[in-house]
């Protein structure tokens, strides 16, 4: 029983942490974020939930700069504020936002939103399991093993996450008379619209798939439909 005591106490430290994260996020989205007011969008979001067969889709303006889209484990999708100013500038159209929403409407629609939350919170409980008997036989050096562990794991499961997101919003997209080709194209944009370094960083490492690699996977699911 007491060689299992480390492994109950690192279970029990998971629940709570994503207790804790899940109240923390929800505090501060509500805190920080309005409902979207724009008419452009608007008749974007609208035609997305006409072909959920909703009533409309709120979207959520959150009052950070990075350029990113969420959704929350309550099911509310967000847009932050740089990326919003990206579309008022003319830099992202409203079928792009409109991919964007649609790939966070994927998440919530998929599980992976509160997934997201509980994989957190269990990769903390893995990471502190790891420290403990890798340390134990490894020392110094043990911890920072376990924490490499625990993150090629998280990325490999962020990554399938978001080409699952990709694949629901391309149905929703083309359903919505819009089209995959909105979403191509932001994602031809976004590794200069975030200012990202990703390329220089191992794909194995990335929590996002590579763009061309995100790009190559829409066009083989076009290309499978086109045969069916």
């Amino acid at each position: 029983m007491l060689r299992l005591t480390p492994i109950l106490l690192a279970v029990i430290y998971g629940l709570v942490m994503y207790r804790l994260s899940v109240w923390r996020t929800h505090r501060e989205l509500s805190a920080r974020s309005t409902e979207l007011a724009d008419p452009h969008l608007k008749r974007m979001t609208d035609r997305l939930a006409a072909a959920l067969e909703l009533p409309r889709i709120p979207v959520y303006i959150y009052e950070i700069d990075p350029v990113n889209g969420l959704a929350a484990p309550d099911g509310r999708i967000f847009i932050t504020r740089g990326f919003y100013r990206k579309f008022q500038s003319g830099e992202v159209t409203d079928a792009e936002m409109a991919s964007v929403i649609a790939h966070e409407l994927g998440h919530v629609a998929l599980g992976h939103a509160k997934k997201r939350m509980i994989d957190f919170s269990g990769q903390n409980a893995l990471r502190t399991v790891l420290m403990m008997v890798i340390g134990r036989y490894i020392p110094f050096v043990g911890p920072w093993i376990a924490g490499v562990l625990t993150n090629l794991l998280a990325a490999r499961l962020s990554r399938g996450d978001e080409y699952e997101a990709d694949e629901y919003a391309a149905a929703l997209l083309t359903k919505a008379g819009i089209g995959v080709e909105p979403q191509k194209d932001l994602f031809r944009k976004l590794e200069e619209l975030t200012n990202s370094r990703a390329g220089m960083a191992p794909a194995w490492l990335m929590s996002h798939p590579k763009t061309e690699e995100r790009i190559a996977a829409l066009e083989r699911l076009e290309n499978k439909w086109r045969e069916a």
